[in-house]
């Protein structure tokens, strides 16, 4: 069989179907698939790492299922791009269950603060933040290229990364106040938005990705 090139990580959280559709889509002749299992993670090109749900649900799976090292070493030396959970679960510890994360970066992953969440007029937003909203680029990335800055995304979460090195932060998105909603360092690029949900943008983003040699 041919080398596995792109492993959307499986464990047991989220619509991963939706993921490697769009990665088919935007490469159809690469190796996809979508897998538990931690030699195969490790054997891949790149790396997938999506997932939606509860904090302590997804750290609580990621280890039964015996997937947290390959993960980690994923983060160390190939391509991995992070979707939803999959940026917050790279970070020290989320307020969401009171859980640690993987730790790869130091942060917080904290919920949208009640007394903040306040439109312009003073009227009260929704938490999840659910919906489409525009991402400012933070400066130029490979993973950004013929997206244009402010481009829409399509987002659904009630939790945010707070990084403590603020060099990490990639791109910020409004709801109501800046908040980091992708990161980047190295071999790294992770976000809140999902880009399977965001029409071209999010295509270009991970056809940007299959692509990247960092």
């Amino acid at each position: 069989m041919n080398r596995l090139q792109v492993a959307v990580i499986d464990y047991g959280m989220g619509n991963l179907r939706s993921v490697a559709n769009a990665l088919k889509a935007v490469a159809p002749d690469l190796h996809i698939e979508i897998t538990s299992d931690a030699q195969q993670i490790a054997a891949a090109e790149r790396v997938v790492f999506p997932g939606q749900g509860a904090m302590p649900d997804c750290i609580r799976e990621l280890d039964t299922r015996g997937l947290r090292q390959a993960v980690i070493d994923a983060t160390r030396d190939k391509p991995f791009l992070g979707i939803c959970i999959g940026l917050q679960m790279l970070f020290e510890h989320s307020e969401e269950g009171d859980v640690p994360g993987l730790a790869i970066y130091p942060g917080e992953v904290k919920r949208f603060p009640a007394e903040k969440m306040l439109d312009a007029h003073g009227g009260k937003l929704k938490v999840p933040h659910m919906g489409w909203s525009q991402v400012q680029q933070s400066g130029a990335h490979a993973l950004w290229q013929d997206i244009p800055d402010l481009a829409r995304f399509y987002y659904v979460h009630s939790y945010y990364v707070a990084p403590t090195d603020s060099a990490l932060t990639a791109a910020t998105t409004a709801y109501p106040f800046d908040y980091t909603c992708a990161i980047a360092q190295d071999n790294v690029f992770a976000v809140q938005f999902h880009p399977e949900k965001s029409a071209e943008s999010g295509l270009q983003l991970l056809r940007n990705f299959v692509n990247w040699k960092p």
